[in-house]
């Protein structure tokens, strides 16, 4: 890794830690490898209630299903938008959006995701794991 790859994989970090809302470990910068620093936030906006998690994959650390989200990422190659939903997810018709984010690095490259949801078992069902931030 280049001392500019460092220098840029540092000040994305310091970014991701001012922006997303909760922290995001200093120690990051220093770990080599695919991550995201994941966020689901009640609501439409970043006015509800958020949690967030910083997801390392290299090994898979810091996410409730760290080894599982990282598997379900892998096979997609970082692209979120790209995993298959789950085929018997039966979800309720009630609107309780939820909002999901992810920044970070995925096979070196700056990767970034948005997405709200009509309900937390939709998004659950469209992204498997990765955004499972609790049991």
């Amino acid at each position: 890794m280049t001392k500019t790859s460092r220098a840029v994989r540092g000040g994305l970090l310091a970014a991701i830690a001012l922006l997303a809302p909760g922290p995001a470990p200093a120690h990051a910068a220093a770990v080599p490898g695919d991550w995201l620093y994941l966020t689901v936030t009640t609501g439409e906006t970043d006015t509800g209630a958020t949690r967030g998690t910083l997801l390392l994959c290299d090994p898979p650390r810091g996410h409730v299903r760290a080894a599982q989200a990282c598997d379900e990422l892998r096979a997609v190659r970082g692209d979120i938008a790209r995993i298959q939903p789950r085929p018997d997810a039966i979800c309720p018709m009630v609107y309780a959006p939820v909002t999901v984010t992810a920044r970070g690095e995925w096979a070196g490259q700056p990767t970034e995701y948005s997405r709200t949801f009509s309900n937390s078992c939709v998004m659950a069902a469209e992204t498997r794991t990765v955004f499972a931030l609790t049991d």
